[in-house]
């Protein structure tokens, strides 16, 4: 499995990218990474780590997309960024996946400026797994296509279907639109077209109709449709919210405790993990001819780590071969 890591994406790059790789490469002996960025600074930073193997490489790039750079001017006056040369690696097939914790509005413009799409696909998306009272759910799309038509959220149901039935292990996914109100009428245009649009589908059986906000967490559907611009802001608002509750809840009861404090601070350590990004690495950029994992900004070694491993398991379920297949049978307007 041949990975392209953009060495220089995130908030602390390159040192937890390259920790992350090293990571992987001891915990896989099948996994070879290339890192991309400036040849001399990384070529460095292995050099100090003490790393010795050649299933390490490093590809050049001069340039690098900063986090709060407009994606489509950067992606214009930076073509030789780290981001860039990664989606070239891939379209030239020199590797099978990218990883980048970067600029992810950059990472989802190249890949859209590379074309790089499965057959049928006409819009990718971002999904993420999020905890429920149920286990986890797939959310999709979360910040790749803000602008969704009604057969780019479709599409966006079968793939988030195979996903969590191949990933999460559900056997049975159930599919929700996330909506307004749980009624049939509810929503704009796009969410009621997308309604009896599902409904009419192969998914139809699966398809639970309409879930409200407040319904995400409770298990209500095992994947979660929506365009880009609401899953973006459903995702940031519950990352802040968990990490508020985790802060108050444990500082109050943490407070009044003597005895039994360690115990309680390890359980919520351990309960913190189920939402913490760096346990499941990255969020997979679907309908990719190839596999692309975005991680986030603030990524340490271990999720890059875990990224990277994520990948090759991506491959193994044959997950874009099923999605293929799929619109295949089922081509929309």
């Amino acid at each position: 499995m041949r990975i392209a890591l953009d060495a220089m994406g995130g908030d602390a790059a390159p040192k937890p990218n390259i920790e992350g790789a090293i990571s992987a490469l001891q915990a896989d002996p099948a996994l070879c990474v290339t890192l991309v960025g400036p040849q001399d600074q990384i070529e460095a930073e292995i050099e100090a780590s003490g790393y010795q193997g050649d299933r390490l490489s490093v590809s050049h790039a001069s340039q690098v997309v900063g986090m709060e750079e407009k994606p489509t001017e950067a992606m214009r006056q930076k073509p030789d960024s780290s981001i860039s040369i990664c989606w070239k690696l891939m379209a030239a097939r020199e590797v099978d996946a990218i990883v980048s914790a970067g600029n992810t509005g950059a990472v989802v413009a190249s890949g859209l400026k590379t074309r790089l799409f499965l057959k049928s696909v006409k819009r990718p998306g971002i999904a993420v797994t999020l905890p429920t009272t149920a286990g986890h759910a797939v959310l999709m799309d979360v910040g790749a296509n803000p602008s969704a038509r009604p057969s780019h959220l479709y599409q966006y149901a079968v793939m988030g279907e195979i996903y969590a039935r191949e990933v999460l292990h559900i056997e049975s996914p159930k599919i929700g639109l996330i909506n307004i109100g749980s009624e049939d009428v509810k929503g704009n245009d796009l969410y009621r077209e997308t309604f009896q649009l599902l409904n009419e589908s192969p998914l139809k059986d699966s398809f639970v109709g309409n879930v409200e906000g407040r319904g995400l967490y409770q298990g209500e559907a095992d994947v979660l449709i929506c365009e880009g611009f609401v899953g973006n802001v459903v995702l940031k608002v519950s990352e802040g919210m968990a990490d508020f509750l985790m802060q108050a809840a444990s500082k109050h009861i943490l407070g009044s405790l003597d005895v039994e404090r360690n115990q309680a601070k390890q359980a919520f350590q351990d309960l913190g993990k189920r939402f913490r990004y760096h346990e499941t690495g990255g969020a997979p950029l679907l309908g990719i001819d190839g596999i692309c994992i975005i991680c986030h900004g603030s990524s340490d070694a271990h999720s890059i780590s875990n990224a990277l491993r994520g990948s090759a398991m991506f491959k193994d379920r044959g997950i874009n071969s099923q999605i293929a297949e799929h619109l295949a049978q089922k081509p929309v307007s």
